[in-house]
């Protein structure tokens, strides 16, 4: 039986780091944000009367943005995690990691459907795509504008 990866960290500070990974207000969703600005878009952050607590949304322009790190909700095909046509998961726990990630990826699916039934649209902005943020721009416009186009 091949022996497990070792961790390059110590189990506690593996612990405390992962701890620190922060749920709100994220730097990945701060950059959103302020794209979002920067194209003259008004959002709420984290709205708690959202199904799902988008991270951005303007429920009066009928929106919601998820920014998701790649690895804690399970991209695929990802540069950034290197995955392939599955989701990255760690050698160590394996199972764990597995049941976590699939957890996630099936709520975050329940709750893009939840909000589309509301009558919201939905986008999900991933991690790695931040690495080009003038692409995450273009990508964006063409979504903004189509809607302002159906409410002429």
């Amino acid at each position: 039986m091949a022996s497990r990866p070792k961790d390059i960290v110590s189990k506690r500070k593996r612990s405390e780091m992962m701890r620190r990974v922060g749920q709100r207000l994220t730097p990945l969703e701060t950059r959103v944000a302020a794209l979002l600005r920067g194209m003259g878009h008004r959002f709420r952050t984290n709205n708690g009367n959202l199904p799902g607590t988008p991270d951005l949304s303007n429920r009066s322009r009928g929106w919601a943005i998820f920014v998701n790190g790649c690895f804690w909700h399970g991209h695929k095909n990802c540069a950034k995690t290197k995955s392939g046509i599955a989701p990255r998961v760690p050698a160590r726990n394996r199972r764990f990691w597995s049941a976590k990630i699939a957890g996630n990826r099936s709520r975050d699916a329940r709750k893009c459907r939840d909000l589309r039934r509301m009558g919201m649209r939905v986008l999900i902005v991933w991690e790695c795509q931040l690495r080009a943020p003038e692409a995450v721009t273009a990508r964006l416009r063409p979504w903004f504008e189509r809607r302002s186009i159906e409410h002429l």
